[in-house]
């Protein structure tokens, strides 16, 4: 069993930045792609980004790509999302969560985080 812990959501000014932090343990941190995903209210799950097991493959959806950095720290078994420029369309709830691959599907991701607001006023 894996279990990621997040934290760093809040309410920003549009324009602003925030960065998210999710704790893994319970198994090798290093075995796995960790990705990050966000839900709003009324729509699907949504990829935002995911890293590799290395670090040395990284994959952005489109809408944040230039804004948003997936980085990993294995030293640390910690995950982080550092969003820039936000825009109120980023709002929702961000979830990280571990896969045996890289990957943009959520149904390919056996572990996920309590997920954590990022709310973004205009």
């Amino acid at each position: 069993q894996v279990q990621l812990v997040e934290s760093g959501g809040g309410l920003v000014q549009a324009g602003g930045s925030l960065r998210l932090s999710c704790a893994v343990s319970g198994r090798t941190f290093s075995s796995y792609a960790l990705g990050w995903f966000r839900q709003a209210p009324g729509k699907e799950r949504e990829f935002v980004c995911t890293i590799g097991w290395s670090a040395g493959t990284t994959y952005y959806t489109d809408s944040v790509k230039g804004r948003f950095t997936i980085s990993r720290d294995n030293a640390k078994n910690t995950v982080y999302l550092q969003m820039n420029s936000l825009k109120p369309e980023d709002t929702a709830v961000y979830y990280c969560a571990a896969a045996p691959r890289v990957a943009r599907d959520p149904y390919e991701y056996d572990y996920w985080g309590q997920g954590t607001q990022v709310t973004v006023s205009s």
